[in-house]
């Protein structure tokens, strides 16, 4: 589906959302995937940063981090891109429903984290809480800063961000330290609540690892493991992971459903 970009926003020095016009609607599901492309350079496989429950206009946040994305860094408005899918699953709302929710992100992995957060405020009478724990490398790193403060201001969240550390220069008035320290300060159930993971592998496998230490069930941790992704659909067996084709079924994996696979953090 051809798209026109027509804002782009730079969010760190290497991330960057780009918010696009799409030529017809394009229903999906938050964290289904979609495949972008750029005319003579490629396509790669991203997941929306929006709510589902916008369909004309879609946003995309991208990392640089080689060849397309390098390209895709450099696209301006009112340059045609094109769109495929959606693709994959899906976060299980109705599993949610009138519950405690706990978020857990870092960097990039905040993309998809942000698309299931608008999604879930747009219908926030549904849920009885949002625990959003978001880190960073350092304050630059941080996506999404100017939206933070807005989304505070929702009686039933709780966000609150770590970076790793502070450079000697940079403003930072709140936590310091991985983001999985930021789960001593959790006060919500963890044998009746979800948990939604995604960010680097490594922050995914202690983030894990954190919670099933406090207690949350390992068919309710849900896991997002699209950076194995490639073709989308199956064919270029680059996300094989054990039995499963991450694009086909996945992103979205509880950790029951991958724990005994090898690689899984790789």
């Amino acid at each position: 589906m051809p798209a026109i970009l027509f804002e782009t926003i730079d969010e760190t020095p290497l991330i960057r959302t780009l918010r696009m016009k799409l030529d017809r609607p394009m229903p999906f599901r938050t964290g289904q995937f979609i495949e972008l492309s750029l005319p003579g350079v490629g396509e790669g496989p991203f997941t929306p940063s929006s709510s589902h429950f916008v369909t004309d206009v879609m946003d995309v946040t991208v990392m640089k981090a080689g060849f397309l994305t390098e390209h895709i860094h450099r696209a301006k408005p009112g340059d045609r891109v094109g769109l495929r899918g959606p693709y994959g699953s899906s976060y299980p709302l109705e599993k949610f429903e009138g519950q405690d929710l706990l978020i857990l992100g870092g960097g990039c992995g905040l993309a998809p984290l942000r698309s299931l957060f608008l999604t879930l405020l747009d219908e926030i009478e549904k849920y009885k809480s949002i625990t959003f724990f978001a880190g960073a490398k350092s304050p630059q790193d941080c996506p999404y800063k100017d939206a933070f403060p807005e989304w505070r201001k929702h009686p039933k969240v709780r966000l609150v961000r770590a970076v790793d550390a502070v450079p000697p220069g940079e403003a930072w008035d709140e936590e310091v330290g991985v983001v999985t320290v930021l789960l001593g300060k959790l006060d919500i159930d963890p044998k009746n609540s979800p948990a939604v993971v995604c960010g680097p592998p490594v922050m995914m496998k202690f983030g894990t690892r954190d919670l099933l230490k406090l207690g949350f069930r390992e068919d309710r941790i849900y896991l997002s493991m699209e950076k194995k992704m490639y073709c989308g659909i199956g064919q270029c067996r680059h996300c094989v992971m054990g039995e499963y084709y991450v694009c086909k079924h996945g992103p979205v994996f509880t950790y029951a459903q991958i724990k005994n696979e090898e690689g899984i953090w790789d």
